[in-house]
């Protein structure tokens, strides 16, 4: 018996030696061996290194809040369980590959009769037996489905790293956006008082005789369109909320929250971006899309040694006895070993096709693999357009700030003086909230600038 056991491990040493896999080497890249340079992209170096949303998302508040939806967010959950799946589909292809052992036993009833065919007693036997059977992977077909499952596990892998930047990313953006939106909400507030003074002022021309009614009537415009603004203001910052407790997977702490955009855009760190385009191999939707390769690639050798004959050892390891005394005598023992091999002799094609099929699937799967390198240099040549002039946004429209501000103060007095009519007033009103506004939106897109530049040269996400 140690023979045969002894026998079966080495030819199950030398099973799976062979293997049918295509050659695969990772395709080039195509794409420029680096980012663009010159206006408006300015990109920094060095190379950029290893980082995590640490080094970039700097306020111990947003650190936490990413914390709790690393813990809590149910995408992230989903994830870790299809991890689970794919770890478990490896080890039933694997298993596939080691000989397989069942067990059986029996029990037999069998009357006994006296000379004259009476039913005197009965007699009972028994068996119980071990089944062995084992598929010999000559041509390495099982080994090549466990190594198309090793790299679909991989590939799994770098996906809910892929989730994981993911989340960060929205969080930072949604935490942004609430500040923001606080921003806008002061700035509204600011302007219904401003508006509610402005009206004062012209209703007491009106009835001094100074101020005809539709100056009146242009001031109420003014308050009623800035009281609409702060209303929706309202609203938006509580759906900010909403989205922030989505995202997190829990009820938020109101302090964690930022108390103006001003505050919240200067703990965003700017990343220096090198020019070497190989820091996308970083990504994890392109590692995922390697590994996926690598995957489809196996199958073709799965494939190819389906073509050949299968071949399987069948054995019987067991005891068998008329009564059930004597089961356990020396005699009692029974062994049996055969071997089985089965080739199709016409199968409509089916095998062929198969190969020619995953050959298919393989020759997509390069294609997917080297688009998702080109969009991956695109997004981050766009953030880096974007990084390169998003600056010069902010610097001009503080400036417009500054001047729409200014010719306020001076329309205002002139107003006052009779010198300029109440539309020169209302129209320095609104050209002053609306730089405001715009200057909060640009203010807004820079600091999501370092949030897309994390994500699209694939933060670690821990």
């Amino acid at each position: 018996m140690k023979k045969s056991i002894s026998a079966l491990t080495m030819v199950a040493l030398l099973a799976g030696c062979t293997s049918l896999d295509p050659q695969l080497n990772r395709p080039a890249a195509p794409v420029p061996a680096s980012f663009p340079i010159g206006d408006p992209y300015r990109a920094e170096a060095p190379a950029l290194s290893d980082f995590t949303h640490r080094d970039v998302f700097r306020d111990v508040r947003l650190q936490t809040l990413i914390g709790q939806a690393l813990q809590n967010n149910r995408d992230l959950r989903i994830a870790a369980a299809n991890i689970a799946a794919a770890r478990a589909q490896v080890g039933i292809t694997r298993g596939a590959q080691l000989p397989q052992l069942d067990a059986a036993a029996g029990v037999d009833v069998t009357p006994r009769r006296n000379a004259q065919g009476n039913i005197n007693g009965v007699r009972v036997g028994g068996s119980a037996s071990l089944l062995p059977s084992f598929e010999l992977d000559l041509f390495g077909r099982l080994a090549s489905l466990t190594r198309a499952d090793q790299n679909r596990l991989l590939a799994t892998t770098a996906a809910e790293r892929g989730v994981r930047i993911a989340l960060i990313g929205d969080i930072a953006d949604a935490w942004l956006t609430y500040a923001a939106d606080t921003s806008l909400l002061l700035i509204a507030e600011n302007t219904v008082r401003s508006a509610e003074r402005t009206r004062a002022l012209t209703e007491a021309r009106l009835k001094g005789g100074i101020a005809p009614r539709t100056d009146l009537l242009q001031a109420q415009q003014i308050l009623e369109t800035a009281r609409a603004d702060l209303a929706q203001q309202k609203a938006l910052r509580a759906q900010d909320v909403n989205l922030l407790q989505l995202l997190v997977g829990a009820p938020i702490d109101p302090s964690l929250l930022p108390a103006n955009l001003e505050q919240a855009a200067a703990s965003v760190a700017a990343l220096p971006v090198g020019l070497d385009s190989r820091v996308l191999l970083r990504r994890p939707d392109i590692i995922q899309s390697e590994f996926e390769l690598r995957a489809a690639n196996a199958e073709i050798g799965a494939a190819r040694a389906a073509l050949f004959p299968s071949i399987s050892l069948t054995g019987l390891l067991g005891l068998a006895s008329s009564t059930l005394t004597g089961l356990f005598s020396g005699g009692a023992f029974t062994f049996s070993a055969a071997a089985d091999a089965r080739q199709s002799i016409f199968s409509g094609g089916i095998r062929r096709a198969t190969v020619r099929l995953r050959e298919a699937q393989r020759d997509a799967a390069v294609a997917s693999y080297e688009q998702s390198i080109q969009t991956a240099f695109r997004e981050v040549a766009d953030a880096l357009a974007d990084k390169g002039t998003v600056g010069e946004r902010v610097a001009a429209n503080q400036r417009n700030v500054a001047a729409t501000l200014q010719n306020l103060t001076l329309v205002q007095a002139r107003y006052r003086e009779g010198i300029d009519p109440f539309l020169s007033t209302l129209d320095a009103q609104r050209s002053a909230y609306a730089a405001e506004r715009n200057l909060t939106a640009v203010r807004l897109a820079q600091a999501r600038n370092a949030v897309t530049l994390y994500r699209v040269l694939g933060g670690d996400g821990r």
